[in-house]
């Protein structure tokens, strides 16, 4: 839970036009602290940060020398698991000193799944005010809770603007990959409306999808959304490093680097077939390589890491690793065998479109096609809550 520091409280204490505070002399008008509560819970503004109630202090900010004991942080402690505000509010309680005055400080944090009530009845804050929801706030919140259903490429991304996409690659490549041409010449939306007909932006913000596949800095938000690729002169990772490269940028410039890096790192050996004939065979078959990169981008978790995905290119083998377990209804039993389950529809369907992605589900059975086909033994899978890896083994 994000907490505000000793100094951000003390600028809040004397704000008295901001909406992320509210302050109470005491606790004894208890249901207005409980409307406060459900108000910042509900964050109606969006500004998804937390609120605080300030108990101990007036209205104009100074010190009410109410006595802040452990019976009183207890006390309001207690309202989070009473039931009276439904869903439970996410909220800590603590004893702070603020500008020389002991405050018993309430922090509320946004919630996941709004709206929230007090007593059956939605409270959001206006400004420094709190009021009763309307319909439409209520709506309002509706939409906001269905938004945080989506799967996390789909959702809005959060401090994004339309403007933060690349409309040049989305008007050149992306529309006419995915629009049949038709459709497109006669097309008269505005390119928001492109945009949105597409489920590349939602509630008017680009959604993480789009902001990964078409975003000027993807990074930015994103600072896991990158592919490492090291070269190893050896068969463990403390031997020396010969290349390393941090592919970042657009999802399809990163993952055309990445191709152009596979390329260039399979070694051909000449193999003498017969008395005559010669064969040229690869140590791997960098399809199948691209395959299994394809996919630990396409099902990899974006959400609430900065772990990168890494290719390692070791003497005797290559490792590709991805954040995220197995998704949904994938098993270690069904993985691999036709079945999918998607993580991030959206960016499947995108590079679908960009051509990273022929046929759902096959890129795993298709990689080991192409290695058995080429000498290679069979890919072997490790799978962890946090991780999967993905170990393929050169030519013996």
């Amino acid at each position: 839970m994000a907490t505000y520091s000793d100094a951000e409280l003390e600028r809040l204490l004397t704000d008295l036009e901001s909406d992320f505070v509210e302050r109470k002399e005491s606790a004894v008008d208890g249901k207005k602290i409980r409307r406060n509560i459900c108000a910042f819970a509900n964050d109606l503004p969006g500004n998804g940060r937390p609120g605080v109630v300030l108990v101990g202090v007036r209205d104009n900010g100074s010190c009410a020398s109410l006595p802040i004991d452990d019976e009183l942080l207890v006390r309001l402690s207690n309202i989070r698991g009473e039931g009276s505000i439904l869903p439970l509010p996410s909220m800590t309680v603590q004893r702070r000193r603020l500008n020389e005055c002991e405050v018993a400080v309430v922090t509320v944090e946004p919630s996941a799944s709004p709206p929230v009530r007090y007593q059956g009845r939605v409270w959001v804050r206006v400004g420094p005010s709190v009021h009763e929801g309307s319909a439409e706030d209520e709506r309002l919140l509706g939409e906001r809770r269905r938004a945080a259903d989506l799967p996390f490429d789909s959702r809005p991304a959060d401090g994004m603007e339309i403007e933060d996409l690349d409309p040049d690659f989305l008007r050149s490549h992306y529309f006419p990959a995915a629009v049949a041409t038709p459709v497109l010449e006669s097309n008269q939306r505005t390119f928001e409306q492109q945009l949105r007909s597409l489920r590349l932006v939602h509630g008017g913000r680009p959604t993480w999808g789009a902001t990964l596949a078409f975003g000027r800095d993807p990074q930015g938000p994103l600072p896991g959304a990158y592919v490492q690729f090291l070269r190893i002169d050896g068969t463990e990772i403390t031997d020396s490093i010969t290349q390393q490269k941090q592919l970042t940028g657009r999802l399809d410039d990163v993952i055309r680097r990445l191709n152009d890096l596979l390329d260039l790192s399979v070694s051909v050996r000449t193999k003498v077939a017969g008395t005559r004939r010669e064969v040229q065979q690869p140590d791997y078959p960098v399809d199948a390589l691209r395959q299994l990169v394809y996919n630990a981008v396409m099902h990899r978790s974006y959400e609430g890491t900065n772990t990168p995905i890494r290719v390692y290119w070791y003497s005797d083998r290559v490792e590709i690793a991805n954040p995220g377990g197995l998704y949904g209804r994938m098993t270690s039993e069904n993985f691999g065998k036709g079945d999918t389950d998607y993580r991030n529809p959206l960016l499947a369907e995108i590079m679908h479109s960009l051509g990273f992605a022929q046929r759902f589900g096959l890129g795993v059975p298709l990689a080991r096609k192409l290695l058995a086909e080429n000498g290679n033994p069979k890919p072997e899978f490790h799978f962890e809550p946090t991780r999967v890896v993905a170990t393929v083994r050169a030519v013996p």
